[in-house]
């Protein structure tokens, strides 16, 4: 069942509720106010008889006389019944017309009570009322409801074809307002499905100036292709820069081992250089694949996260760091414990990527601080620093300054540093230091200070 076809009929069936309960209740009104003037016209008839008796009725036929028609027709049908429970009926009527239940020779024993009832006698439509005699008796006053009957079967016809005739104008009201309702959304759904199948993620979807519904979800639907754009070029960015860098040490590896082919012209030692080089080509061939899977996984959060001691984590890497370096630069390192929520993984390549960074930028022999304090990580080496000009863009894929061109390396390492830190919800900076060399802080979101336990 289509949406349109649920909407017309929740629409058809809520109108035809309603419709039976305004009939409904239609119905009741009328019939409950009929039989009421039914009932006021029988006690009418019943105070006017008590009068004329002014106490305990003889039960005279002749009192009766004006009665003699059948049930008396508007008029009503009096009959008496004794508090022995005999039934009087008017004169010329051979027995009584209106027999007798058992409430009415109750309230008759008593001579005291009133009583309601309906029945049928000899195929017509009753409204008895039997009210008690004080001194014992009773009367009854009855009268046909043939005339109320009829009218409550014209009004039950009328409010049975008026409640058709709504339930079918609210099915086919139904119907068009469902196609008028679902219009804009099938345009909506047409210009989806043509954008799906378009490749171009470009395409936007229109919104026109009103503020409602359907006009909120396409501009979610334009924020969600805005997104997907950006992260499409973003992927595209990454192959196309990741293919240009994996070029150039692959050629290279592709003409040292072509010159394997003739090592037996080699000397030694150009045999032995040129085996070395072809493993050092290798190991930042690895390095920058690895790199680039590393950005590719984007800056979204990861599914397992965990409690991370940074100051621990720094630490390790530090050291790390120091047996890599050797006596090319000097490591000193001030850390407070403290704990963030994220990948240690990532956190630790990103941490070991900014120290690296450090160690390669550092003069020979130079010093890099790396401090920790209030969740924010701080290296600064003692080398030339950043160019005003590339401070902004330290920070973007495959980008290296005209200083680093030299230096081994695909620049992908500090990308990673900012990636890693947005997906932890934390940020990284670069800067000049003063006096000279390059100022880095790195965040992983809010942390967390702990106590350092003591040695025992």
């Amino acid at each position: 069942m289509t949406l349109r076809t649920r909407i017309a009929a929740a629409g058809t069936l809520a109108v035809g509720v309603t419709i039976l309960l305004a009939a409904v209740t239609v119905y009741v009104g009328v019939r409950a106010e009929l039989r009421g003037e039914v009932d006021h016209a029988l006690r009418d008839v019943a105070d006017g008889v008590q009068l004329r008796f002014a106490g305990p009725p003889p039960f005279d036929r002749g009192l009766l006389r004006r009665r003699a028609e059948p049930y008396g027709g508007a008029t009503g049908y009096v009959q008496l019944v004794t508090n022995t429970g005999q039934a009087l009926p008017p004169p010329g009527v051979v027995r009584a017309r209106v027999p007798l239940d058992s409430d009415a020779r109750d309230i008759a024993g008593r001579g005291s009570g009133e009583h309601l009832s309906d029945m049928t006698v000899g195929g017509t439509h009753l409204r008895v009322l039997t009210r008690g005699v004080p001194g014992g008796g009773a009367i009854q006053v009855a009268r046909p409801l043939t005339e109320v009957d009829d009218q409550l079967g014209g009004i039950l016809l009328v409010l049975a074809l008026v409640s058709a005739g709504g339930v079918a104008l609210a099915a086919g009201l139904g119907v068009l307002l469902a196609r008028t309702a679902l219009a804009p959304i099938g345009r909506f759904t047409s210009r989806t499905e043509a954008v799906a199948a378009d490749p171009d993620v470009s395409r936007r979807i229109e919104v026109g100036e009103a503020d409602d519904e359907l006009s909120r979800l396409a501009r979610s639907f334009n924020a969600t292709l805005d997104e997907l754009e950006r992260s499409v070029e973003s992927q595209r960015q990454l192959v196309a820069d990741a293919s240009h860098e994996l070029r150039t040490p692959i050629a290279s590896l592709r003409a040292n081992i072509q010159t394997l082919d003739q090592a037996e012209r080699l000397p030694p030692g150009d045999l032995t250089a040129l085996r070395a080089d072809i493993v050092e080509e290798l190991d930042e061939l690895t390095a920058l694949v690895a790199d680039v899977v590393e950005l590719a996984r984007g800056a979204k959060p990861g599914e397992s996260l965990d409690d991370v001691r940074l100051d621990q984590v720094v630490e390790a890497a530090v050291e790390r760091a120091r047996a890599r370096a050797g006596d090319r630069a000097e490591i000193r390192a001030r850390l407070e414990p403290v704990v963030v929520v994220g990948e240690p993984d990532r956190i630790q390549r990103a941490v070991s990527n900014l120290l690296d960074n450090a160690v390669k930028w550092s003069p020979p022999g130079g010093l890099v601080d790396v401090a920790l304090a209030d969740g924010v990580l701080t290296v600064r080496d003692h080398g030339a620093g950043f160019d005003e000009g590339d401070l902004g863009r330290v920070f973007e894929r495959f980008y290296r300054a005209d200083r680093a061109r030299g230096k081994p390396g695909s620049g992908l390492g500090l990308a990673i540093v900012k990636q890693a830190a947005e997906a932890h919800g934390g940020r990284v900076e670069a800067e000049n230091a003063p006096g000279g060399g390059a100022l880095l802080r790195l965040s992983f979101g809010p942390a967390t200070a702990v106590e350092r336990v003591p040695l025992s």
